[in-house]
């Protein structure tokens, strides 16, 4: 779809943003039975300080998805090491998904870690994500790196992707 913008978020776009996380996750039934990852999700303002939280918008202005980008040593980080960026908690509004806002915001994620100069950009997946996700990050090249896959909570399994950035 053209017409999409990929830009920071603002505070004032902060409780769209949780709305539409959580509404995301809920439909992909990634909260089922889980401990307060719906309150994680939700708490914007803590993404923003820990790290970049992108949204994408529509030509009307109206907001699509969002994102947050995060370098190691972030409190948000969970697989990215030296050199390389991470991106957490990347979510369409369910009326959006299929726009292409989920596209634009992965690669706004993989531009920024080349301009920063990172070599790799690492993210988890759940297993048993939907298949149009999974479609999305093998055509932007990510592939799976078995070892680093792990588990926050029983019943969780996360899968590591790593995207290989050219070097300047």
């Amino acid at each position: 779809m053209t017409g999409l913008l990929v830009r920071p978020a603002t505070p004032a776009d902060f409780p769209a943003i949780a709305r539409l996380t959580v509404a995301a996750y809920e439909a992909d039934g990634q909260l089922k039975g889980e401990n307060g990852y719906g309150a994680v999700l939700a708490d914007v303002p803590a993404r923003a300080e820990h790290g970049t939280v992108l949204v994408v918008e529509d030509a009307a202005g109206r907001l699509l998805g969002s994102v947050t980008f995060v370098l190691p040593g972030s409190r948000y980080a969970e697989l990215c090491g030296p050199g390389e960026a991470e991106f957490r908690m990347l979510a369409v509004d369910p009326a959006a998904q299929g726009l292409g806002a989920g596209v634009a915001l992965a690669r706004a994620c993989v531009d920024r870690a080349g301009e920063l100069g990172c070599s790799a950009v690492v993210i988890c997946v759940r297993d048993g994500m939907a298949e149009q996700a999974r479609r999305l990050y093998d055509r932007l090249g990510f592939v799976r790196v078995r070892e680093k896959d792990w588990s926050p909570l029983p019943g969780v399994e996360l899968l590591a992707l790593r995207l290989e950035l050219p070097r300047p």
